[in-house]
């Protein structure tokens, strides 16, 4: 079952960690956010492989958009 990790803020991709097909681990970081000049790190809550990395460093996203899907 496919999973969305979601943005819970407004923020500016800064990087992006991981790519599609790529096996993550609970706690790996998958992208890391600017918001007001703080570095957030959205990490994956389950472990699966990731099926879909929908952003890119400098999106602006928000609060919903969906990050990335895992399986």
């Amino acid at each position: 079952m496919a999973e969305d990790v979601v943005a819970e803020i407004v923020a500016t991709v800064l990087e992006v960690l991981v790519s599609a097909g790529q096996a993550v681990e609970v706690g790996d970081t998958l992208v890391l956010l600017e918001s007001m000049k703080m570095e957030i790190p959205v990490v994956a809550e389950d472990a699966g492989v990731l099926d879909e990395v929908k952003v890119a460093v400098d999106d602006v996203i928000q609060a919903g958009d969906v990050i990335a899907t895992y399986r």
